[in-house]
């Protein structure tokens, strides 16, 4: 019997010997998101680049493993980027640097030159997989993507800029944009051979893109940007996320990573949960506000100086300008079709960016107007068919679903529109002076240079004969500063120059 046992002990001791033990080990990681935040003078209940900072102080002031991403939309529209090109912001966005930036379409919109500097002067790391040089090189001093070791979990981190940038912003032509989605599964493939655990995608994107890339399982966690969304998608395998705008909201996913070890081969399982921050309840951060306070004070002198009075309300919210008729759109196109003499004006929704209300009887500034229009567009005249003015609605109201930029707000004329029908096919009916719209025949419009260039998808326009080009063309913010200036008091009103059906 001794003998049987000491067999069997033997056996035992021989199995062991070739099975190794499992070691496991749980690490927890933080994502916290912000995107879309460009306004220094931001005065409102929350929000601010002073309580974004104090917000990352505070994750990152905790200890452990913190991955602070930027999804894009930093140096534009501000009223202070009118005037510096977005040096502001990214001053203040060095006091406590992302981990990961990737650049939002507002980024190009002072051209290629302004965005290249003002990348050289960001203290934190640049990625952007899908914009390349013309000659498909990657632009220097961005990455593709990069793997970072946290606590023993290999994160893989990719960027992707906003691919729409040629057409609602102002790259040039020297830069190249690539499809996010296809981008993003082919980084996020190379990642997982080269030994990444866990993938993450800080993307600058649009809803549809950014459902394409959830839905292709391509990466695990997507941190987005552009729509000014909060929004929060996880159905057990993917995360997205998006954190509204201005930093009204920051996004924290905190990960739990257990990784174990065993036969020589890796296992990984996730989960996360997830804080939404109000930056409502959060102190400012001391450092950032003294120096927001800076740029305030620099601006009220030239800025705090009124134009006007408005007897009626004014709604400039983005949800407003972007899908119907609003007041203030009303008010920017009559005064540009005014200061040029046009037969007709249309001016992009998307370039009145406020995002505020005004009670009736509120006395407008400088600062209102250079707020509520911060990019420098000029005032252009050109000759152009009915035709064209008919293509140039049907491309404004294709997106209205999207709330997109390029929403039309007239002057000189009014139209129909069904929605129910397909994006091409949705004007019904324009009237000019009166008139049904004589396609064939030729009128002056008034638009802004950066619809005349074709941004917004307005192509149709470049074909347009200049009469006031944009050499000699005055800004659009002055135009509307004097037009108020010269009545003392305005009183725009939503009269029915754009009628949309909705449903069947």
């Amino acid at each position: 019997m001794r003998k049987l046992n000491t067999a069997l002990f033997a056996a035992f001791l021989g199995c062991t010997a070739i099975t190794s033990p499992a070691l496991a080990e749980t690490t927890n990681i933080t994502f916290l998101l912000t995107n879309d935040i460009y306004k220094v003078d931001n005065e409102a209940e929350r929000g601010g680049f002073a309580r974004l900072n104090a917000v990352v102080k505070a994750e990152r002031a905790k200890g452990g493993h913190v991955v602070y991403a930027h999804a894009g939309d930093l140096i534009s529209p501000s009223l202070l980027s009118g005037f510096d090109k977005g040096a502001h912001t990214i001053a203040l966005t060095n006091l406590a640097p992302p981990d990961i930036f990737t650049p939002g379409n507002h980024e190009y919109d002072f051209g290629p030159e302004v965005f290249l500097q003002r990348m050289k002067e960001a203290k934190f790391p640049l990625y952007a997989a899908n914009l390349r040089k013309a000659d498909g090189k990657p632009l220097d001093g961005f990455k593709d993507r990069s793997i970072v070791d946290l606590g023993g979990v290999k994160v893989g981190l990719v960027g992707l800029t906003a691919e729409d940038s040629p057409v609602k912003s102002s790259p040039g032509a020297d830069l190249k944009f690539l499809p996010t989605v296809e981008t993003t599964v082919a980084e996020a493939k190379a990642l997982r051979e080269a030994g990444a655990d866990l993938v993450v995608a800080v993307v600058h994107a649009n809803r549809q893109v950014d459902r394409a890339l959830y839905d292709s399982r391509a990466v695990d966690i997507i941190l987005t940007g552009d729509d000014h969304d909060l929004a929060l998608f996880f159905d057990g395998r993917t995360v997205m996320v998006e954190s509204k705008e201005e930093a009204e909201f920051v996004t924290a996913v905190d990960v739990k990573v257990d990784v174990e070890e065993k036969d020589g081969k890796r296992s990984v399982t996730w989960y996360p949960n997830f804080r939404i921050i109000d930056t409502a309840t959060v102190t400012p951060d001391p450092e950032t506000q003294a120096l927001v306070d800076k740029y305030n004070a620099e601006l009220s002198k030239e800025l705090d100086v009124p134009v006007g009075i408005s007897s009626e309300s004014l709604d400039s919210r983005k949800a407003t300008v972007r899908t119907t008729e609003a007041a203030i759109g009303n008010l920017v196109a009559d005064a540009s079709r005014e200061a040029v003499g046009a037969d007709v004006a249309i001016t992009n929704g998307g370039g009145i960016r406020g995002n505020k209300e005004y009670a009736p009887g509120t006395e407008i500034t400088r600062r209102d107007i250079l707020t509520e229009l911060p990019f420098g567009n000029r005032t252009v005249k050109i000759e152009v068919t009915g035709e064209t003015i008919w293509a140039a609605l049907e491309n404004g109201v294709s997106q209205v679903e999207n709330s997109a930029g390029r929403f039309p707000q007239v002057s000189g004329l009014s139209f129909e529109a069904d929605l129910t029908k397909p994006a091409g096919e949705r004007v019904t009916a324009v009237m000019i002076g009166g008139a049904p719209i004589d396609k064939a025949k030729i009128y002056t419009l008034a638009t802004n240079d950066y619809m005349y260039g074709g941004g917004d998808g307005y192509t149709m326009l470049k074909t347009g004969k200049p009469l006031l080009g944009v050499r000699d063309a005055k800004l659009l913010a002055n135009d509307v500063m004097a037009y108020i200036s010269a009545r003392k008091s305005v009183a725009p009103k939503v009269e029915g120059r754009i009628k949309l059906k909705m449903s069947q």
